[in-house]
Formats: C-alpha cells, sequence, structure tokens
C-alpha cells in the first residue's frame, strides 16, 4: 500500500522554525521528484518546494526562499523541509507530493500529483 505520512506541523511564534517530515511507503521515494504544496484557509492548494531525484536539484517558491530547505534521506525514503523565520502567512496545511516532474509542483498542477500525503498542520500565531 503506497502511502506518504507527514508529520512535525505545529504552532509556533513568529520568526520561529519547524521541520516537517515525510515518510515514504509502498514505494520508492528516489523514483520521483518529490515536494510541498500548502493550503491556507479559503486559498487554493499551492506548490511550495520541490527537489529531483536526479540531482538533488531544489525548487521553491518566492515567498519562501532564503527560509525553506528542503531535502531528501533516500535510505530513510523520507522528505524533509526545514522552515525557518516563520511569518503568520505561512499558516497552512502542508502536505508533501510525488511527482514526475518537479515544474508541477512549482506549477502548483494538483491534478497530476502521483502521490498525496494526508497533511500536516503548521500554525504560526504569537
Amino acid at each position: 500500500q503506497v502511502q506518504l505520512v507527514e508529520s512535525g506541523g505545529g504552532l509556533v511564534q513568529p520568526g520561529g522554525s519547524l521541520r516537517l517530515s515525510c515518510a515514504a511507503s509502498g514505494f520508492t521515494l528516489d523514483y520521483y521528484d518529490i515536494g510541498w504544496f500548502r493550503q491556507a484557509p479559503g486559498k487554493e492548494r499551492a506548490g511550495v518546494s520541490c527537489i529531483s531525484s536526479s540531482d538533488d536539484t531544489t525548487y521553491y517558491t518566492d515567498s519562501v526562499k532564503g527560509r525553506f530547505t528542503i531535502s531528501r534521506d533516500n535510505a530513510e525514503n523520507t522528505l524533509y523541509l526545514q522552515m525557518n523565520s516563520l511569518k503568520p502567512e505561512d499558516t497552512a496545511v502542508y502536505y508533501c507530493a510525488a511527482v514526475s516532474y518537479c515544474e508541477l509542483v512549482l506549477a502548483s498542477r494538483r491534478s497530476l500529483v502521483d502521490y498525496w500525503g494526508q497533511g500536516t498542520q503548521v500554525t504560526v500565531s504569537s
């Protein structure tokens, strides 16, 4: 059974940090480009970051560049998102997603995602 399970979300004050994890089972993570989407209340799910399977090239949407870092551990079949200098506008449910190409994440092509996680809530508030 194919599964992506996110963890690490929570409540954090502005300026704080969180590290999200996404553990894959039932398939090999390094066969896919894999990334993160987020969905804020009342907004559409949008791509945030992605890392390629071929050479670990990383991609970020402009609003998180310099603050978020994506990484993968193929031996552990796990994806990570280190989020620093968090802002209230980062509040959202964060989903990991396996795709054929990172461009699909950056273009927020939700219908072309191969596998989704169930999501983890991140709340940035004082």
